[in-house]
């Protein structure tokens, strides 16, 4: 059923390295390029590198499959008029995503559609950025940090950026590689370090007004330490994450376990991109599934 404003509903599946998330929303009356969001759900199915370069193992794509199933059911129960489905660096390299996303998409009821990295960081860009347009900002850098990709898209508020770069470096990625107590060793951290350091400097990107961190790691960051990233707000979230084994320090941060096993490596990663951006990096309140929803609500016409 439609709101009380009459105005249309999107929805957008989001099936990442670590989560497959629903988004449902509408426009914001209030905020000219921004969305309410209705509902959102999130399913836990971590895949890990070795998934993605030799085969995602058929309990997981099953879990997968029906995580879009129950997300696409309740998009739909919630009165959309679009739903779009798309996958990331889960699925961008996989060698069996063709089969995968025939099962997806007749799961979903829709074609699943996996994402270039250009394409993800462009609507990243536009779910941060589309409501800051007006706030006197010229230059905004939007880093997405996912499972196994980091999206970094550099340009003005509410436009198309104009200089972006796909790292194929996520949370996930880089603690299979380094994080391997629990919790991580000192040593550990700074391997991680080191890498997401090297990483993030190999993509050169440009300095700007303010710097705007999206993706699961992020959302979690606002929880542990509010809305700014500072680097005292880093080492304190980043001492809190590592200061127990995983399932301890979820139920001490009120985080689902398999987030505070990646968000270390989700922490360092945003640290060396708000000391390459040299501006403050702030949590956004959208991103990718929030750009693919406003390409929607575009093509919708009120009722």
């Amino acid at each position: 059923m439609q709101s009380s404003l009459t105005l249309p509903r999107a929805a957008c599946i989001d099936i990442g390295s670590n989560t497959t998330r629903l988004l449902v929303a509408e426009p914001d009356p209030k905020r000219p390029g921004a969305v309410l969001e209705v509902a959102s759900y999130r399913t836990f199915v971590r895949l890990t590198t070795a998934d993605r370069r030799h085969g995602i193992p058929p309990q997981k794509a099953q879990a997968i499959a029906d995580a879009v199933a129950e997300q696409a059911q309740a998009a739909r129960a919630a009165g959309i008029a679009a739903l779009r489905v798309v996958a990331t660096a889960a699925l961008r390299d996989a060698p069996d995503r063709d089969a995968l996303i025939t099962r997806l998409s007749a799961a979903a009821g829709v074609p699943v559609e996996i994402l270039s990295g250009e394409e993800e960081a462009r609507l990243a860009f536009s779910g941060a950025t589309a409501s800051l347009a007006a706030d006197g900002v010229a230059s905004v850098l939007v880093a997405d940090v996912g499972g196994g990709s980091t999206e970094l898209a550099w340009g003005a508020p509410g436009g198309t950026p104009t200089w972006w770069a796909s790292l194929p470096i996520g949370s996930s990625a880089l603690a299979e590689a380094h994080l391997h107590g629990d919790p991580p060793t000192a040593a550990e951290l700074d391997a991680a370090r080191a890498e997401a350091a090297a990483a993030i400097a190999a993509a050169d990107c440009p300095a700007a007004d303010v710097a705007w961190a999206v993706g699961g790691s992020a959302t979690s960051l606002r929880r542990l330490c509010g809305a700014q990233l500072t680097a005292a707000a880093f080492d304190d979230a980043l001492a809190r994450t590592v200061a127990s084994p995983a399932d301890r320090a979820a139920f001490d941060l009120g985080l689902h376990v398999e987030r505070v096993r990646l968000l270390p490596a989700g922490l360092l990663l945003l640290a060396e991109v708000a000391r390459a951006a040299q501006c403050p990096l702030h949590v956004g309140c959208g991103g990718l599934r929030e750009g693919v929803v406003l390409d929607l609500l575009a093509q919708v016409e009120y009722t």
